[in-house]
């Protein structure tokens, strides 16, 4: 087992860092909330008193982290993790950031250090089954694989660095954009007259068939584990949403990209967290398009 110096203990991180307690791993971990470091503490971790304190003497070193600013400040500024951590440690960030960012904070590491945004939302970190975009060397994620595999189901190593940033940012861009329109269609539907539940048992079930639709459906009923039948009780809240579907966009930008279709998904969110919904469930959106509907 490994010791581990875990940094950045929100909604997804909690839970991450309590799964790899579980699996037996030594957890020193850190938060600027005290009360968040309190919870993984009373779960079997070792509270560390800043950033620096938890990478020092560990094997792997982890932040999760809420924009690329903290991630490079953690790293290479104030954090002081970069000269903490041990030569021979192994350095991951599981944040969801730009991809210019990522590539920076890994070139500056001078070591082996991997890009490992999750996808699987606040229940997928607790319930340990998270998918890992993984960017980096072959075999730092060899190495990080018995870590990651204590955190989630799925491991995908998708290039070098910054790769595993590229992912994550293409396929939230592609959940939101279906969500979006499966959102639509149940709109039109609701105003046709077809029951939430005939869409569902039809679409679920051939081409329109999605994980938007599956798992999240955006209204209540069909799915009952869906956030639409709490209120929008947030899994992946809508401000989240917006934060990724803009670094796609000015990732998009930095490639020469058209994307408009992504553009279009972005102005919506941006319509929705603004109207006050930021800590709804991403799905939250069919309220945006019911309201168009109306009006």
């Amino acid at each position: 087992m490994a010791r581990i110096g875990f940094v950045g203990l929100g909604r997804m991180g909690a839970h991450m860092a309590r799964n790899l307690v579980k699996a037996g791993h030594e957890v020193v971990a850190f938060d600027i909330v005290p009360e968040a470091v309190a919870v993984v503490v009373a779960s079997g971790a070792t509270a560390a008193f800043s950033s620096a304190a938890a990478a020092r003497d560990a094997d792997v070193v982890i932040t999760m982290l809420p924009a690329g600013e903290q991630v490079r400040d953690a790293w290479l500024g104030q954090g002081g993790l970069m000269k903490a951590a041990r030569a021979d440690a192994l350095l991951m960030d599981c944040s969801t950031i730009d991809v210019a960012t990522a590539r920076d904070v890994a070139a500056a590491a001078g070591r082996p250090f991997l890009d490992a945004p999750v996808s699987g939302g606040v229940m997928g970190a607790e319930a340990g089954t998270l998918t890992f975009m993984v960017g980096g060397s072959a075999e730092a994620v060899a190495r990080a694989r018995p870590v990651l595999e204590a955190m989630g189901r799925t491991i995908v190593h998708c290039g070098e660095a910054g790769a595993g940033q590229v992912a994550k940012l293409c396929n939230n861009m592609m959940l939101a954009a279906t969500m979006a329109v499966t959102s639509e269609a149940f709109v039109m539907a609701e105003k046709l007259g077809l029951p939430a539940q005939a869409l569902y048992d039809v679409c679920s079930k051939s081409t329109a068939m999605s994980w938007a639709l599956n798992n999240y459906c955006p209204v209540p009923g069909p799915v009952p584990a869906s956030p639409a039948n709490r209120d929008f009780a947030p899994g992946f809240t809508a401000a989240l949403m917006r934060k990724d579907l803009g670094l796609a966009q000015q990732a998009a930008k930095d490639a020469g990209v058209a994307t408009p279709v992504g553009a279009l998904a972005l102005s919506l969110f941006d319509r929705l967290v603004e109207g006050g919904a930021a800590d709804k469930d991403f799905s939250a959106i069919i309220t945006l398009v019911r309201e168009g509907a109306a009006s």
